[in-house]
């Protein structure tokens, strides 16, 4: 019985992720980014990933996905592989962060992300730190929200957008990252 509601409650994060419904992020706009270490993988071979680390390389784009290979996150994951060359070309780093496992990620950064970036483990402590719990009902789901943090080299956050909806999130965090590339 557990077992089957699991099962349910997975697929109900996964269809509601496809829906268009505006998330709340407590990390605001000019906040410290919390830093982290974490596991993940980059065309389908497992690496570790410090924050710390990539933002003295330049800007970096979280986005949090709920779960990997559900419709959603994997459009979603192909559209920020199209825009990886102006992301590259804007000094940014991409990041996607999910709670799956390291073995799903490894596949999902060849065959969703084209190996074009990669992805990592968004670990209970990192979900809450960055406040993007996915909720049914008030009850966490084990899974994260839909939110892209864009994040300065000085360790501050400049852009939020949380949406459950996919597909402003590329191009929000490409706007964002490229207004930064002006300014500097």
């Amino acid at each position: 019985m557990k077992k089957l509601a699991l099962s349910l409650a997975a697929a109900a994060a996964a269809i509601g992720a496809t829906m268009s419904v505006p998330a709340v992020a407590a990390l605001k706009k000019g906040a410290e980014a919390p830093l982290f270490t974490t596991s993940g993988a980059l065309a389908g071979k497992s690496f570790r990933f410090n924050l710390d680390e990539a933002l003295k390389k330049g800007p970096v784009v979280l986005y949090f996905y709920p779960k990997a290979f559900t419709q959603g996150c994997t459009l979603e994951a192909h559209a920020f592989a199209e825009a990886m060359d102006e992301f590259r070309a804007a000094g940014a780093q991409v990041v996607g962060m999910s709670n799956d496992d390291v073995e799903t990620l490894k596949k999902f950064s060849t065959e969703a992300c084209r190996d074009e970036f990669p992805v990592a483990r968004a670990t209970p402590g990192l979900i809450r730190a960055y406040d993007v719990a996915l909720k049914r009902e008030g009850v966490p789901t084990g899974m994260t929200d839909r939110t892209s943090y864009v994040i300065d080299t000085d360790g501050r956050i400049v852009m939020v957008h949380s949406d459950l909806d996919w597909r402003e999130h590329v191009s929000k965090t490409l706007a964002a990252v490229k207004a930064m590339k002006r300014k500097g």
